[in-house]
């Protein structure tokens, strides 16, 4: 029992405190009493003391004792059971209340869609509601549950807590779940895998699924083309995106250069710099929901004549009136440029609107060898217009921008369109805000405008505007491969029910999204795999195992998109991809019996999704899981946030004697084992990895750019941040997952 003597404010806690501490042996509950009983002071509240017991947990969080975490986490859960509680009248000893109420109560007050009612009736939601597991919130870290309770479950206009986390899993799981024929099975799946921690979906599903403006994608990505009506419909366009929640990719690499024509009137072309700086305002103007400024990620091509200019906004030198501080760049690189780098032979920049106009086609409009003989024609062409410039000395103003702000982003275009299942439809520009997605871009086009019975009409037609349906597989909780094969496609069914079950803020995304149903299933938790399998990172036996696990994630989501294009119909222009002529198979050297008996299915039954796979960083998402984020290793085994005056100690998941020898730090670890690492994952992924490179101030160039070499000899489609010890980069939020 625990000891109460002066500390007569805690006494209506003891029980509590019993209970929070219990099923961990090792921790002394009367050292948390005796270190709250030092932090009282005259005349607080029972709130205030529970308050001040949580911290007092929060803070005994140790490398030694990780479990006072999960203390924390369950003083909080009953902090916000009591708050739910008198807010929502029902007694706190149930700790949940009756869902049905609080749907009908927050549907009324407008912070619940109608459509949840509409689909769902009493019954149901009753068997429903019955069917939480209050002690799944004991999953939970402090952290975790501070995020989710923060920043996810539902409060009311008055900012008082109204829903609770599993209450938060049942309406996610009952909006993906309401137009299946079996919503109440299915409902109950969805919840089962979300309120077990295995699975995470993407932020804007979490913070809207239920909600009544329920835009559930994470990303959206663009195609800019030559023409102001373009460059102002984009800005318009990802201004919606931004405005509900989503983040933005866009490519300007079709629009003219500084000194470029217009309507042949020479050097009058400001270039690309005055527009990506106008998206940068509207980043900054039109933030994510109120919660956070709009994010930007804008790529332009190597070739481009604009590059070097590009290539210093976010540097903190120049002419400040070139920058875009809030913008993230990203480069297209072809391979042609890097065997440049590589022979350190000279390199060529053009202007892509005379490239047009002298030569008849659009250089940006191929890869491969396709690009390779239209670049070499334009380089022979006298009277295109070109600068000769050193290739590596490109590469070293990447380098130099990267070294000091992160970015810009890389995107190995050849490598990324020959992987392409879907070329028979397009082509790949760029990727998105976090450098996991690759799918067909094409811009929308203005067909006519039009006064009709006093009303202005504009027709468009729309391009492929990219959306990302985001879902993370939690591997820290991964026991087994058939742990993959259960999970995997419910997941799948999930995200493909996002298509259909979302708000799409402009037309042309819609279009796209059913056009291709693309999804990227992704994971997270990967360190954390690693560590509790005693696999180091810096080992052949990590390459064999990210190599043979992705390979499984793959074979499942594949499968599982086949199952449901076998019940809901294939994605509308699957016929000629590589699905349907089994070259993706082929491609991947997939031969066992099951791949090719896989293979057959898919020629006959066709694919519910073009895409499936895309690993994105998961940066809050999995601290609500408990887990590391993506695919990345470590920042530390042990370090401390403070937030809003509060201080948190965090550990590495799962951490004890074991696992700490298989923990090593992101930036100990010699980053060409990450890149073969990512190399071995990207051949079964069939879009892309949010992978970050970690660098040292002792970083010297020439191992620097050997990096970058080796992630494109061993295929990586695109890299990520750059990650320097002495420079701080902002997280992605719209994308984890």
């Amino acid at each position: 029992m625990l000891e109460i003597t002066e500390y007569r404010a805690l006494a209506p806690f003891v029980n509590l405190i019993e209970e929070a501490c219990a099923g961990y042996p090792d921790l002394d509950p009367n050292q948390l009493l005796e270190e709250a009983g030092f932090q009282l002071r005259e005349n607080m509240t029972e709130k205030e003391v529970l308050q001040t017991v949580i911290q007092a947990a929060v803070e005994k969080t140790s490398v030694e004792e990780p479990e006072w975490q999960f203390v924390a986490a369950r003083l909080l859960a009953h902090a916000l059971y009591q708050e739910a509680a008198a807010n929502r009248n029902y007694d706190v000893s149930r700790k949940y209340g009756d869902l049905y109420a609080l749907i009908h109560t927050l549907t009324e007050q407008g912070l619940y869609g109608t459509y949840l009612l509409e689909s769902y009736n009493r019954a149901e939601i009753s068997e429903l509601g019955s069917y939480i597991v209050p002690e799944r919130d004991f999953l939970f870290n402090y952290i975790g549950l501070k995020v989710l309770a923060d920043r996810y479950i539902v409060r009311d206009y008055n900012g008082r807590v109204m829903e609770l986390p599993q209450e938060r899993f049942m309406v996610i799981a009952m909006h993906l779940a309401q137009k299946e024929t079996d919503k109440v099975g299915w409902a109950k799946k969805f919840y089962d895998v979300l309120s077990k921690l295995e699975l995470t979906v993407a932020t804007p599903t979490l913070t809207n699924a239920g909600k009544p403006l329920h835009q559930l994608s994470s990303c959206f990505i663009d195609t800019v083309d030559d023409s102001l009506w373009s460059i102002y419909n984009t800005n318009t366009a990802t201004a919606q995106v931004s405005k509900h929640g989503g983040g933005v990719g866009i490519y300007l690499g079709k629009v003219r250069s500084k000194g470029s024509k217009i309507r042949g009137h020479k050097g009058a072309s400001g270039g690309v710099i005055p527009w990506i700086r106008n998206y940068n305002n509207t980043a900054v103007a039109v933030d994510q929901l109120g919660v956070r400024r709009g994010a930007f990620a804008i790529y332009l091509d190597v070739w481009h004549a604009d590059i070097l200019d590009f290539l210093n906004l976010k540097t903190n030198n120049g002419d400040d009136r070139l920058k875009a501080h809030d913008i993230f760049p990203g480069v297209c690189i072809p391979d042609l440029f890097m065997e440049k780098v590589k022979e350190r032979a000279d390199w060529y920049l053009f202007d892509p609107h005379e490239v047009r106009e002298v030569m008849g086609f659009s250089l940006e409009d191929s890869w491969g060898e396709e690009f390779e003989r239209r670049y070499q024609a334009c380089v022979e062409h006298p009277e295109l217009g070109k600068t000769e410039i050193p290739a590596i000395e490109i590469m070293k103003r990447i380098m130099v921008s990267a070294f000091e702000t992160g970015t810009p982003f890389l995107f190995f275009r050849d490598t990324v369109n020959r992987a392409n299942p879907n070329k028979h439809q397009g082509m790949i520009y760029s990727s998105n805000l976090c450098t996991e997605i690759c799918q067909n871009m094409s811009p929308t086009e203005l067909i006519s405008e039009e006064l009709e019975d006093g009303v202005i009409v504009t027709r468009q037609k729309p391009g492929d505007f990219v959306v990302c349906n985001l879902s993370s597989i939690n591997l820290g909780r991964v026991q087994s491969y058939q742990d993959i094969e259960r999970i995997v496609p419910v997941q799948m069914r999930m995200l493909d029910n996002v298509i259909d079950l979302n708000i799409y803020p402009v037309k042309q995304a819609e279009t796209t999204n059913k056009k291709y149903r693309a999804v990227g299933l992704g994971t997270s938790g990967y360190h954390q795999y690693l560590a509790q399998r005693k696999i180091a990172w810096e080992s052949e036996e990590h390459l064999e195992e990210a190599d043979r696990l992705f390979e499984e994630i793959a074979y499942h989501a594949i499968r599982s998109s086949m199952e449901i294009a076998k019940e809901k119909g294939r994605y509308p222009v699957f016929e000629g991809s590589e699905w349907h002529t089994g070259e993706y198979f082929e491609r991947r050297g997939y031969t066992s019996e099951r791949w090719q008996k896989l293979r057959d299915d898919v020629a006959k039954y066709g694919m519910r999704n073009a895409w499936v796979f895309a690993v994105a960083p998961t940066g809050s998402t999995s601290l609500i899981a408990g887990s590391t984020a993506g695919i990345d290793p470590v920042y530390a085994k042990y370090f401390v946030e403070e937030k809003r005056g509060a201080v948190i100690p965090q550990t590495a998941p799962n951490l004890n004697a074991e696992t700490t020898w298989y923990y090593k730090e992101a930036h100990r670890i010699d980053q060409i084992w990450s890149i073969q690492a990512a190399g071995k994952r990207q051949r079964h992924i069939d879009q892309s990895q949010s992978l970050n490179l970690y660098i040292t101030p002792e970083t010297n160039a020439r191992e620097f750019l050997n990096l970058y070499i080796q992630a494109w000899e061993h295929g990586l489609k695109t890299i990520y941040y750059v990650r320097n010890q002495s420079v701080e980069v902002e997280e992605c939020v719209s994308c984890s997952s």
